[in-house]
C-alpha cells in the first residue's frame, strides 16, 4: 500500500506545463529521488507535494489522506532546502526547536528533543553555536535535524547537498542514508547529481520536460534505460546511429551486430544502438565472440583507476567508441596510444533506441 500517491498532477504558469500529467506512488519508508537536468519539474513536483507551489490539477493523497488542497502548516511533511534557511539570529538549539515550540510543547519535552536529535546527526556539543560558526555540512545537519524534529511522516530534500564540497558531500551521503534507514521515514530527495541519485535511493524517478521517463531501482535505471535520454543522462553511454536491419539485427556504418530482439521497431528503421563503456569486452575473446571489432586506440585519458580509451573501427573509421580499460588490463596487454587489438560489443549489454 503506498504511503504517497499522486495522481494526474499538473502544474501551468501560464502557456507554460511545468508538470503534465504526473502519476506516481511511493511506500512507506522508501527513499525515492526525483532526478533530472535543471528545469525538469522535479522541484516544481516536490513543492507541490509539500503544498508551497499548489497543483494546478490532479490529487495527491498522504497515507490515505487527500492532500491536495492543504495548506503546508496541515500537512505532515519536514523539509530542508538547498540553502538550508536556518535563522541566523537563533542558536542552533532554538534552530532545531523551533517547529516544536511553535506546537506550544513544554520547555522541558523541547530540550529534551533537541539533545536527542543533535545527538542523532553527530553534533551533541553544537547548541549553544550560532549558524554563522557552524560549517557547511555542519549546518546542514542542524538543517536535517530541524525537518525531523516533530517526527514527520514524510522527510523531503530539495538538492540539499549541492552546495557542498565533493567530500563532505560524499561523506553525508551516506550519513543521511543511514539514518533515513533508522528511522524508516518515508523521503523524497530532489537531485541533478546523479551519483547521488544512484548510491542513495531505492528508487529512481528520472524526469525531463515536466514528465517521468521511467521510475526503477538504480540497477534499473543503470542496466536497463527505457528511453535513449536516460541512457544518456544516467551515466556515460556510447550512441552509435544505425539501421533495424532484422528484429535482432543492427547494421552500423556497414558493419552487422547482433543485438537483443526489438519488439516496436520495425525492421528498416533508423535506430541508435547504445553501449556503456565499462561493458565494452577486451580480454579472453574467443574466436566466434558476438560483434567482435578491430579497432585502434586514438586516445588515452588516466582517470586513476582506470583510463578512459577512445576507440576507432579499423574497418569503420566511423564508428567511434568509448571504452574503460583497468589499469591491470593497461598493463597486462600494453595498451597505448596507437594500440590495435580486438573487442567485443556483448549483445547482452546492448540497447536499441529509436533514432
Amino acid at each position: 500500500m503506498s504511503y504517497l500517491r499522486v495522481s494526474n498532477l499538473t502544474k501551468r504558469y501560464g502557456s507554460f506545463a511545468a508538470l503534465g500529467d504526473i502519476s506516481l506512488e511511493i511506500g512507506e519508508g522508501e527513499f525515492v529521488c526525483f532526478l533530472g537536468p535543471s528545469g525538469c519539474g522535479k522541484t516544481t513536483l516536490l513543492r507541490a507535494i509539500a503544498g508551497l507551489d499548489p497543483q494546478t490539477s490532479g490529487t495527491i493523497h498522504q497515507k490515505g489522506q487527500d492532500v491536495s488542497a492543504l495548506p503546508p502548516a496541515k500537512r505532515d511533511f519536514g523539509i530542508v532546502f538547498q540553502s538550508y534557511a536556518l535563522f541566523p539570529n537563533l542558536n542552533v538549539a532554538d534552530n532545531v526547536g523551533y517547529g516544536l515550540v511553535s506546537r506550544r510543547l513544554a520547555r522541558r519535552d523541547v530540550t529534551k528533543r533537541v539533545e536527542e536529535l543533535l545527538a542523532l546527526v553527530g553534533l551533541p556539543d553544537a547548541g549553544p553555536k550560532y549558524p554563522a560558526q557552524l560549517s557547511g555540512g555542519q549546518q546542514q545537519r542542524v538543517a536535517l535535524a530541524r525537518a525531523l524534529a516533530t517526527s514527520p511522516g514524510l522527510l523531503l530534500l530539495d538538492e540539499p547537498l549541492s552546495a557542498l564540497d565533493a567530500r563532505v558531500r560524499l561523506r553525508l551521503r551516506h550519513e543521511i542514508k543511514a539514518l533515513q534507514r533508522r528511522l524508516g521515514v518515508t523521503t523524497v530527495m530532489v537531485t541533478h547529481d546523479q551519483e547521488e541519485a544512484l548510491t542513495m535511493a531505492d528508487r529512481i524517478v528520472v524526469m525531463n520536460h515536466g514528465a517521468i521517463e521511467q521510475v526503477g531501482t538504480p540497477q534499473q535505471i543503470y542496466r536497463a534505460p527505457a528511453t535513449a535520454f536516460v541512457a544518456d543522462f544516467v551515466g556515460s553511454m556510447n550512441f552509435l546511429s544505425g539501421r533495424l536491419a532484422a528484429p535482432d539485427r543492427v547494421t552500423v556504418a556497414g558493419l552487422s551486430f547482433a543485438c537483443p530482439v526489438q519488439d516496436g521497431l520495425a525492421a528498416g528503421e533508423d535506430v541508435r544502438l547504445c553501449i556503456r563503456p565499462e561493458d565494452v569486452r577486451v580480454r579472453d575473446l574467443p574466436a566466434d565472440a558476438s560483434n567482435r571489432l578491430p579497432i585502434e586506440v586514438a586516445e588515452l585519458d588516466f582517470v586513476g583507476s582506470f583510463c578512459r580509451a577512445s576507440l576507432r573501427a579499423r574497418a569503420a573509421p566511423a564508428i567511434e567508441l568509448t571504452a574503460d580499460f583497468s589499469s591491470n588490463l593497461m598493463r597486462d596487454l600494453g595498451v597505448t596510444a596507437g594500440s590495435q587489438l580486438d573487442v567485443a560489443l556483448p549483445p547482452d549489454r546492448l540497447r536499441v533506441f529509436a533514432a
